[in-house]
């Protein structure tokens, strides 16, 4: 694992050499609580935060515990993620509490340096059911030791350039957001003519032109998909069959795309989709529409709800308008249904829109498109740059456990990691305290036997 090259002043240990084990263990289900009775109580990685859990159960009487700054390491289903105990706490079998030896490894240090190789750890579980890994494979695990006053230093960079990461991620996290409420205030403009507003100026048209009417008297039919039994229906190729899962706003998506035969598609042809065709959802995410595209060719579908635009209505700025907030809110508020809530062709045929003239709804149909793929287009420089943010964590940790971060200050300090300050020398010190530590135990295990 560690085939990389480290500084001279460093060695490689086993995790045992310089730190204590504990391979968490379940306790009885009666023990385990959510009124806060006894200590907090872990079992994996689904309680981990960035740095610490969060507690969501209490242990009144556990079976192992860890103790504060305690590494958690996840050992099954998912192998590798860490956090940090706050707190003691009581630990499942999910886990194993990494204790550093006290006052001669940094906690902090350890816990980087195993957040450092959690890509590797990832990969090394092993079993049918679930994979993990056992206290053996830990206890056989290699581990780069500096200079303990290197140690610190290392952390002490970690925490101030991971924290600037965090910081960056942070505000990448929160351009999705943005970009989601942005295109909702375009659509809102659209809809409302706000979006054209000048464009009605120039051409001396006014808003009060627009029609209100309802879909039923803008399409030319208004219809459902198939609705039946499909399970024995299905073929390897043939008719595409669209569901729900392939229409997401303004696209439509082949994943997970079916097919039907062309003798069934036949007999369902009310349900076929035409190019133009306004495609809706009825379940799930109800009022998601999108425009079915040329490209597709003879299709067909089952649980949408099929609006065919008539003269009046260009399919494009139907879509606007279904996808936007005025038209979601009517969906959801005309959905019906017991055991499911769907959204069906009778509220379609029902659904309110004031229409602009063909002529208006072509420009808004550009505008929209236009302020839309300025969107997309910060969102995959987003994508890129939280990619490679991503991706810094590891580059940073890597040169770290390189040496890399603390070249300039082992050149500065070389009295901090030669001599009785060096790593051989703190691994020594390390067995020389647990030996007399365990000296200490078994003469006073015989103190114990004698007065008993």
């Amino acid at each position: 694992m560690n085939d990389v090259e480290i500084p001279d002043q460093w060695i490689q240990a086993k995790l045992p050499d310089i730190s204590n084990l504990n391979m968490g263990q379940s306790p009885s289900s009666s023990d385990v609580n959510i009124s806060g009775d006894g200590i907090a109580f872990f079992q994996g990685k689904a309680e981990f935060g960035k740095l610490y859990p969060t507690v969501k159960k209490y242990c009144s009487a556990p079976r192992k515990t860890a103790e504060k700054n305690d590494i958690l390491l996840s050992v099954r289903a998912p192998v590798g993620p860490t956090n940090l105990a706050n707190q003691m706490t009581a630990i499942g079998r999910g886990l194993a509490a990494i204790r550093a030896d006290e006052n001669n490894v940094n906690f902090k240090f350890l816990l980087y340096y195993f957040r450092k190789i959690e890509p590797w750890m990832s990969e090394q579980g092993t079993g049918t059911t679930f994979k993990a890994i056992s206290g053996q494979f830990l206890k056989e695990l290699d581990c780069i030791v500096p200079p303990l006053a290197e140690q610190k230093i290392i952390a002490d960079k970690l925490d101030t350039l991971l924290a600037q990461v965090g910081t960056t991620k942070a505000r990448l996290d929160r351009i999705p957001k943005i970009l989601k409420t942005f295109r909702q205030a375009v659509l809102a403009a659209a809809v409302s003519g706000k979006l054209t507003e000048e464009w009605r100026e120039r051409h001396e048209i006014s808003r009060s032109g627009w029609l209100s009417t309802k879909f039923s008297s803008i399409c030319r039919e208004i219809t459902v998909g198939y609705v039946g039994k499909m399970a024995d229906r299905y073929e390897s190729s043939g008719i595409p069959f669209l569901r729900s899962q392939n229409v997401r706003a303004f696209q439509y998506s082949d994943v997970n795309l079916l097919y039907i035969s062309k003798d069934f598609h036949k007999k369902i042809y009310k349900s076929r989709l035409e190019p133009g065709d306004l495609a809706i959802v009825r379940s799930g995410a109800p009022g998601t529409t999108c425009v079915i595209p040329a490209s597709l060719g003879i299709a067909n579908c089952s649980d949408l709800v099929i609006a065919r635009p008539n003269e009046k209505l260009i399919s494009d700025f139907g879509c606007i308008f279904m996808n936007s907030e005025i038209a979601q809110k009517n969906v959801s508020e005309n959905q019906v249904g017991v055991a499911q809530q769907h959204f069906n062709v009778g509220s379609m045929k029902k659904m309110p829109i004031d229409l602009p003239s063909n002529k208006e709804q072509t420009e808004i149909v550009r505008r929209v498109e236009e302020l839309f793929a300025f969107a997309d287009s910060i969102e995959q420089k987003n994508n890129a740059a939280l990619e490679r943010v991503n991706n810094l964590t590891q580059s940073i940790l890597a040169k770290a456990f390189r040496g890399e971060l603390t070249a300039d200050w082992r050149a500065a300090n070389p009295e901090l990691i030669s001599g009785e300050n060096s790593a051989e020398a703190l691994l020594a010190k390390i067995k020389a305290e647990r030996e007399k530590l365990a000296l200490e135990k078994k003469a006073a295990n015989k103190t114990r036997k004698k007065k008993a």
